[in-house]
């Protein structure tokens, strides 16, 4: 019952669905630059009742409009017209993308009302160490960068209903299709500003099974056959990679990766302004999604230690937005949850306490890999661990700048260190397929750079006088952490690990005033 459902916290699979009817009775309008929101809601309402909306800006003010019933959205229609087709022609797919103006805007424009916008971007690094200092703790600090990064209900939305939308496309030639995210967009562990990876399922296989089970015949739908699933995919994508390109509405620079390991069309979505990857549906990367969900859900320190390192990493460039031999931010997401089991008592339960709390509906075999774990969060014991996030970071960077790399591997089913089955630098198993490596490709000076950054981390956190450094208006903390450390060479770095003061970081901070932005500005580079 829904009552039950609001006093418990929601499964992965309960948030996805409700978020996915609810962008199924979703519009996005493009409005007129001098607008009255009174009057729009006013205007919009006349077609049904309106459960939520926002306004954000993406070359120019668009409205989110969520209808409490999705036949507003037909009545909302029939009022809509095609654009004249003057100097362009118009491709005539009907989407759930309106544009808005006023029909006689120089009356209308004297009621112009201010309109409150909700972001869809985080603020700069720059701004960010700014607020950091005003904290009165390192924990305090990583729970401003959290809700800093973290996405908004409002940018969730926009999230879905460009799945949504997709979903409209796929729904042409397969009826039956739903087009859902996963990874950040809904692990919880998802920044404003990352792409929105979504899949294409055709879920109604698993329904079929049971209405078969009536009559006197084996009954089935002649479809074409194909040598591979794998061709079967590249198929379907291309598809609606075309269809995407040649008649979806604000759909542009539409690339179709056929040949990668996992085939994938990019396009980039201006309406919502988002960049998104679609797929085929991938059921362990879901899996991989939800276990997030889960870890992330059980307690507030995972969340603001993610975001913290993953941040950390980025000022740092241990990561990088192009694929090479970076450490990526799904292998530093499974690190941090490999040291928050190690913890004593532990913070989070192992996949395979996970999987002993899993009952009937919980088992997933899936390729011949068993991906069960429970999926009721009530069921999970809280920790009894009380360290603070000061604590939980400083021993972080400790832990990782220490960790024996060429002899264990992170192992997050068992969680613990277990040897290393080949050589890779770096080896973290894959929570699900449990022989291939997710750190894979990182390489060894990648490593040794991190390592370097998290012992030079651990020193700062340990040595710096934060009182002192508060009365100088210095970077302390957290803060002091996202300023990149000099160019300071690694061997340098190494040689004084046993404790002795780096100068170049010292004067670097000592310079760094945080009343004078200039000398901020080119502390922080960009």
């Amino acid at each position: 019952t829904d009552a039950e459902v609001n006093t418990r916290k929601k499964t992965f699979t309960e948030v996805q669905t409700e978020r996915l009817e609810q962008a199924e009775r979703t519009v996005l309008i493009k409005c007129p630059p001098k607008l009255n929101e009174k009057k729009l809601l006013q205007y919009l309402s006349s077609h049904g009742n309106i459960k939520s909306h926002f306004f954000f800006e993406n070359r120019g003010i668009h409205a989110l409009i969520e209808f409490s019933e999705k036949k507003s959205i037909d009545s909302l229609e029939d009022a809509i017209g095609i654009p004249s087709a003057a100097e362009h022609h118009v491709v005539p797919f009907k989407s759930r993308l309106f544009t808005f103006t006023l029909k006689n805007p120089v009356s209308q424009a004297a009621e112009e009302t201010p309109i409150h916008l909700s972001p869809q971007s985080h603020i700069p690094v720059k701004e960010l160490i700014q607020k950091l200092c005003h904290a009165d703790s390192v924990s305090s600090q990583m729970y401003i960068l959290l809700n800093e990064y973290q996405l908004t209900e409002e940018n969730i939305k926009l999230r879905f209903l460009a799945c949504s939308l997709v979903r409209d496309f796929t729904r042409a030639y397969f009826p039956d299709s739903t087009v859902k995210p996963f990874g950040s967009s809904v692990n919880t562990f998802g920044k404003l500003g990352c792409d929105v990876d979504m899949f294409l399922d055709f879920h109604d296989t698993r329904k079929h099974a049971t209405k078969m089970k009536k009559g006197p015949f084996e009954m089935e739908y002649q479809m074409k056959r194909l040598p591979s699933e794998r061709l079967a995919t590249q198929k379907i994508l291309s598809v609606i990679g075309d269809c995407l390109d040649n008649f979806g509405p604000g759909c542009v620079s539409v690339q179709k990766i056929l040949n990668a390991r996992c085939p994938l069309v990019k396009f980039s979505h201006q309406p919502t302004g988002f960049q998104c990857d679609l797929s085929v549906s991938n059921s362990i990367a879901i899996k991989s999604s939800e276990l997030l969900y889960i870890y992330g859900c059980l307690d507030s320190r995972v969340r603001a230690l993610v975001f913290t390192v993953r941040c950390w990493a980025r000022v740092h460039g241990l990561t990088n937005s192009i694929p090479g031999n970076w450490i990526t931010n799904f292998s530093l997401t499974m690190m941090v949850m490999f040291f928050l089991q190690k913890r004593s008592p532990p913070i989070i339960p192992t996949l395979d306490q996970l999987k002993q709390l899993a009952d009937e509906k919980d088992k997933h075999v899936i390729g011949g890999y068993d991906c069960s774990f429970v999926s009721d969060l009530s069921k999970i014991k809280p920790t009894k661990n009380t360290e603070t996030l000061d604590v939980l970071l400083g021993d972080f960077f400790e832990y990782f700048g220490n960790f024996d790399f060429r002899k264990n591997s992170i192992n997050l089913r068992k969680g613990k260190e277990v040897n290393k089955p080949e050589s890779s630098p770096l080896y973290i198993w894959n929570p699900f397929e449990q022989d291939l490596n997710i750190s894979k490709n990182v390489n060894q000076p990648q490593l040794e750079k991190f390592v370097a950054m998290a012992r030079e981390s651990a020193w700062i956190l340990q040595k710096e006088d934060k009182t002192q450094r508060m009365i100088n208006k210095e970077p302390w903390g957290l803060a002091a952490l996202l300023i990149p450390f000099g160019k300071s060479n690694p061997s340098k770095m190494k040689n004084r690990m046993k404790g002795i003061g780096s100068e170049t970081i010292r004067s670097l901070l000592d310079s760094l005033k945080l009343n004078n932005p200039n000398s901020l500005q080119k502390a922080v580079g960009k």
